[in-house]
């Protein structure tokens, strides 16, 4: 096809049901670009967008003539159930734009494929449905999802292929928007393919979603679907889910697209579901107790022979909708006068503006989270110096952020006791060792570096931390894997690791053509 029109758009959001609400402003304060912002920023040397879009434009470009025609970009840090006013006119504007781009030769979507609303569970297979609705049963449509989406079948009727992620952290996004383009190209040329869509009843909690080798069932159903080659393949994406997000359609899902052979693609849905499900044990958490962690914490500052050790607060990670505020960690390492300690990053607006206000080198009270705004955001004060100030903004050099501009507002590293802490105003999970750097905190020196992540950080904190000096820590907060702890009202059930389960008989849908049954 020469130089085909390609519509470009995405409403990207992982929603937490158990967070705060997502407003407008935590969209435009992370990625709301429309139009020739969108292209603009999808080729820029640093782009604030995820890695997808501009992964695809640059695919595109290198294929030969074409002509994107970029609708709108939305993209917010992880969160609660989106507004639903603010998502519908997200969905009109979708709507508005792509109608008037008429007439498309092909559509890429790019969602994270977790997003709720406070109205609605399903606002990505709106969008899904709404894309085809408007171009019609024969133009090509395919999407990028994250591996913790929720996959609705609706979701996976309205496109041609489903990619998600296959890399947890999350270090392949721009390949498989790659992957996106070369799909995309292959439909215009006239493939047709086979879609096996099957969902598990497995809701693990996400520091149970490593891919890693070794690390579980998980991992090894990705591993096993890498090592399938057979040019009937077209894709093959096996999406673990996102518990909070307390849905009807949670659950582990596997979706295999195939050139025109629906029982391959049946067949491989079924030997990967199959020794996952034989091995779901291993989707319940071992986490280290707070009390285990401290410990460890002030034995590596007292004693330097010892490896420094790397504590991940993963009960209150932003990248999982916590609000990167819960004091329980710091709180309880400086009772236990815990030294040589790092921890980063905690998102507190007033706190920073405090630091501000007072001054590098300033001795003041700290007082952490005095607008409790969470079940979490306990209240807290200690004797604090503000050692640096900085206005947030930097460029990620390792994982996930590796290359990607990002914007923590203005921060502030505070001396509370004997632990440097970040204090940052736009919530953010501390997944990227420049977080710190910035700072001039030297990590390799800490004895002990907190991060508020859930796991991204194993991409970017790597290089200072072997597998054996991370621990994940069982502490309160929006994020905890300790998924009895939550109130879930929308969940299937039963589902595994919740509910005991010894029986399972996969379901699996095939489809042709848009959706149309094989």
């Amino acid at each position: 096809m020469s130089n085909p029109r390609v519509a470009i758009l995405g409403f990207a959001i992982e929603s937490n049901r158990f967070a705060p609400v997502s407003t407008r402003t935590d969209f435009v304060d992370r990625a709301y670009l429309a139009g020739s912002a969108l292209l603009s920023d999808a080729r820029a040397a640093a782009p604030a967008m995820t890695p997808e879009i501009p992964a695809f434009v640059r695919r595109m470009d290198s294929k030969g003539l074409w002509t994107p025609v970029p609708i709108l970009f939305a993209n917010a840090e992880s969160g609660g159930p989106v507004e639903h006013g603010f998502f519908m006119e997200t969905l009109a504007t979708f709507e508005r734009e792509l109608r008037a781009a008429l007439p498309l030769d092909a559509v890429y979507l790019c969602e994270h494929g977790a997003a709720i609303t406070t109205e609605e569970d399903d606002p990505d297979g709106l969008v899904f449905e709404l894309v085809r609705s408007i171009v019609g049963p024969s133009v090509p449509i395919v999407a990028t999802i994250d591996l913790h989406a929720n996959v609705s079948d609706r979701m996976v009727d309205a496109v041609d292929t489903l990619i998600s992620y296959r890399r947890n952290p999350h270090t392949d996004m721009a390949e498989r928007g790659t992957d996106a383009a070369d799909i995309l190209v292959e439909l215009m040329q006239g493939a047709r393919f086979c879609v096996a869509h099957v969902r598990m009843p497995v809701c693990a909690p996400p520091t149970q979603l490593l891919t890693a080798s070794g690390t579980g069932p998980y991992a090894d159903m990705i591993e096993a679907a890498e090592a399938l080659d057979d040019p009937r393949i077209v894709n093959i994406s096996v999406v673990g889910g996102f518990a909070f997000g307390d849905t009807p359609k949670n659950g582990l899902t596997v979706i295999v697209t195939t050139r025109d052979d629906a029982e391959l693609a049946r067949q491989i849905a079924r030997d990967l579901v199959m020794p996952a499900w034989d091995g779901r044990a291993a989707f319940t958490p071992a986490l280290t107790s707070l009390e285990e962690a401290v410990a460890l914490a002030r034995a590596a500052g007292e004693d330097r022979t010892l490896p420094p050790v790397l504590l991940a607060d993963v009960a209150d990670n932003p990248g999982g909708g916590g609000r990167g505020n819960t004091p329980f960690l710091l709180a309880a390492l400086l009772h236990a006068d815990v030294r040589d300690a790092v921890l980063g990053v905690v998102t507190d607006a007033e706190l920073s503006a405090d630091a501000h206000a007072f001054g590098e080198g300033a001795a003041f009270t700290a007082h952490f989270n005095r607008d409790e705004r969470t079940t979490y955001s306990n209240a807290f004060s200690a004797p604090a110096t503000v050692l640096r100030l900085h206005s947030g903004k930097g460029v990620g050099r390792r994982g996930q952020l590796a290359g990607c501009s990002f914007n923590l507002g203005p921060s502030a590293l505070l001396q509370v006791g004997g632990v440097q802490v970040v204090v940052i105003t736009n919530r953010h999970q501390c997944h990227e060792p420049v977080l710190l750097e910035m700072f001039g905190i030297d990590i390799a020196a800490a004895r002990t570096v907190v991060v508020k992540s859930r796991g991204h950080f194993r991409a970017a904190f790597d290089e200072f931390f072997d597998l054996e000096q991370i621990f994940s820590v069982d502490a309160p907060g929006l994020t905890s894997p300790v998924l009895s702890r939550f109130d879930f009202q929308r969940l299937p059930r039963p589902v595994v690791p919740l509910d005991a389960m010894t029986t399972w008989k996969p379901h699996i849908r095939l489809l042709r053509e848009h959706g149309a049954p094989a």
